[in-house]
C-alpha cells in the first residue's frame, strides 16, 4: 500500500502467521537470544512523514533527523544504512549523500524520490546511491530494498572479519628476525594490533617503526581501511595544518580549490605520524583536540567534522626531556603513549642481522635478474661485529653496495663499504650468542639459507609452491631441502 502525507501504513513487516503465533508458547519462550536490531537513519523534512517511517521501520533501530545539520549530527556511531529525502526544504539529500560517501563510503544510501523525477534519481545514483524509492512509498518495495542494503553492509563486514583473521594469525613477515627481542615484538604487535588504543612507537632512527606501525594496522579491524604515513618533520610548519586537517577553497593564497586533509583521507583506517616529536607547539594542541574530541576544522571552516581515525606515533627522541623542557606537550603525549612499543636497535639483534642482510640481498637480486649471492665467512663477521648507528636501513643499503659491487656468488669483505671495516665492534659482537671461535663455525651459506627459506615457508602458511615462487627456485629442489633438513631433524 502506497505511503503519502498523513496516509495510513500497512506494515508488512512482523506479521504474526500460524507458524509464528502472536503470542509464544512455552516453546517459544526457551529461544536463543536475538539478534541486534540494525540501525537505520531517516532524514525526511516533513515531520508526520518521519514519525510515520519511524513506526514502518519495527525491526530496525531508527534514527531521525528533519534536516542535514541532524543527519550529520546522528553518523555517529554510524549507522547500518540511512533513507534520506532528495529535497529537505532549501536542502538536498544529495548533499548528505556525497558527504557520507567522503566519510563513510560503506554505509548503503536509499534514496526518495518525487514519482517520474528521473534526473534526480540519475544523480543519485552516480552520486553513490545504493538505491531510489519513488513517492508515495510502497512499503513492501522499500522493505525489500533496505533488506538488500541491510544484507549488502552485512556481508561486506563478515568479508572484512574473515580478512582480519587471516591477517591476525599469519606471521608479521615484514618484521624479519629470530631473536628474543623481535619475537617479542611479534607477540606484542599481535595483541595490541585489534585494539582501537593509540600507540606510540618508540626506537632509533632506522630500527623500522614504520614497518611496526604497518604490522599493526594490519592485524587490526582497520586493515582493509587506509594506512597513512606521514613525516612531520618534513612538512613546513605553514603546510602542516591544511596537510592534516585539509582546507577550504579561499581559505589562503593558494586555495584555489576545496581539499580534504589526510585524517579525511584516512578515515576508518590508520594514520601515522613520524617524527611526532618535531611537530611543533601550535599544532600539538590542535592534535590533542582531534584526539580528544574526534572531530577536525579544515582551514576556513566553521564546522567541524567527525573522523574515526587510529594515531599511531613514532619518535626516537625522548619525548619526556622534551616536556621537561617546555617544547612537547605532556597532556599530548598521555594521548599518544597509550601502549608503548619499542623497536631494539640492529646492534642488540645478534644473529638476525645475517637472516636480515640475506633477504636484503635476495629482494635486491630478485630487482637485478640475478642470483642470489651468499654471505661469506669473513663478511659475516664483520656485518655481526659492526655497531650498526644507522640500523636496518643501514645493513640494507650496504647490502645494496655489496650486490652492485659483487662479482661472483659470494659478497666478499672488499664488497662491504668501508666505514664497515673502521668501525669499532659492537658490545654485542662479545656476546656469548654471536660470539664464534672461528671462521670454520660460522657456516653461514647453509645456516643463513635454511633459516631464510623456512621463515619464507613460515610467512606463505606453509605452503611450498608459494615459497618456491618467492624464492625463486624450483620446486623439486626447495622439497630436497626440506625433507633433507627434516631427516637431519630426526638424525
Amino acid at each position: 500500500m502506497p505511503v503519502a502525507g498523513h496516509a495510513h501504513l500497512r506494515v508488512p513487516w512482523g506479521r504474526p502467521s500460524r507458524d509464528h503465533p502472536t503470542h509464544p508458547t512455552l516453546e517459544h519462550t526457551v529461544s536463543e537470544p536475538s539478534p541486534p536490531k540494525p540501525t537505520v537513519l531517516v532524514v525526511e523534512d516533513d515531520p508526520a512523514l518521519l514519525q510515520l517511517l519511524s513506526k514502518a521501520l519495527p525491526q530496525a533501530d531508527v534514527r531521525l533527523a528533519g534536516n542535514l545539520d541532524e543527519a550529520r549530527a546522528a553518523l555517529m556511531p554510524p549507522p547500518d544504512a540511512v533513507l534520506t529525502d532528495v529535497h529537505l526544504g532549501p536542502e538536498s539529500g544529495l548533499d548528505l549523500l556525497r558527504h557520507l560517501q567522503q566519510v563513510h563510503p560503506s554505509i548503503p544510501v536509499l534514496v526518495m524520490t518525487a514519482f517520474g523525477d528521473v534526473s534526480v534519481a540519475v544523480q543519485a545514483l552516480r552520486a553513490g546511491a545504493y538505491d531510489f524509492l519513488t513517492k508515495p512509498l510502497d512499503l513492501s518495495v522499500l522493505q525489500a530494498a533496505l533488506d538488500r542494503a541491510l544484507e549488502t553492509r552485512r556481508l561486506r563486514r563478515e568479508v572484512s572479519a574473515l580478512r582480519r583473521e587471516v591477517r591476525i594469525h599469519r606471521p608479521v613477515n615484514q618484521l624479519v628476525g629470530e631473536s628474543p627481542a623481535i619475537r617479542a615484538l611479534h607477540q606484542l604487535v599481535a595483541r595490541v594490533g585489534p585494539t582501537s588504543s593509540s600507540v606510540l612507537v618508540q626506537g632509533e632512527s632506522g630500527t623500522g617503526k614504520e614497518l611496526v606501525a604497518r604490522a599493526l594496522h594490519d592485524h587490526s579491524p582497520r586493515a582493509d581501511q587506509a594506512f597513512t604515513a606521514l613525516n612531520c618533520a618534513a612538512i613546513p610548519e605553514s603546510l602542516l595544518e591544511s596537510e592534516l586537517f585539509g582546507h577550504r577553497a579561499g581559505a589562503f593564497t593558494d586555495a584555489r580549490t576545496q581539499r580534504r586533509g589526510l585524517f579525511q583521507q584516512t578515515d576508518g583506517g590508520t594514520l601515522f605520524l613520524d617524527e611526532i616529536g618535531d611537530l611543533p607547539l601550535a599544532m600539538q594542541a590542535k592534535l590533542l583536540r582531534v584526539l580528544q574530541e574526534r572531530t577536525i576544522r579544515p582551514v576556513g571552516s566553521d564546522t567541524d567534522v567527525s573522523i574515526d581515525v587510529r594515531v599511531v606515533a613514532a619518535t626516537h627522541r625522548d619525548l619526556e626531556a622534551l616536556v621537561g623542557e617546555g617544547r612537547f606537550r605532556e597532556d599530548l603525549l598521555f594521548r599518544l603513549d597509550v601502549i608503548n612499543i619499542e623497536v631494539p636497535p640492529l646492534r642488540e639483534r645478534g644473529r638476525d642481522i645475517l637472516l636480515l642482510a640475506q633477504t636484503f640481498l635476495h629482494r635486491l637480486a630478485t630487482q637485478l635478474a640475478r642470483s642470489t649471492p651468499t654471505l661469506s665467512p669473513e663478511a659475516a663477521r664483520i656485518l655481526l661485529e659492526h655497531p650498526w648507528p644507522g640500523n636496518v636501513r643501514e645493513l640494507q643499503n650496504s647490502m645494496e653496495r655489496a650486490i652492485v659491487l659483487c662479482d661472483g656468488d659470494s659478497i666478499e669483505v672488499g664488497d662491504l663499504p668501508r666505514r664497515l671495516l673502521r668501525a669499532k665492534p659492537s658490545p654485542a659482537a662479545n656476546h656469548e650468542s654471536v660470539q664464534l671461535p672461528d671462521a670454520s663455525a660460522l657456516l653461514p651459506l647453509e645456516e643463513v639459507e635454511r633459516r631464510y627459506i623456512l621463515q619464507v615457508l613460515h610467512a606463505v602458511g606453509g605452503r611450498r609452491a608459494e615459497a618456491a615462487r618467492i624464492l625463486q627456485v624450483d620446486r623439486k629442489t626447495l622439497y630436497r631441502k626440506l625433507e633433507r633438513w627434516s631427516q637431519e631433524a630426526k638424525g
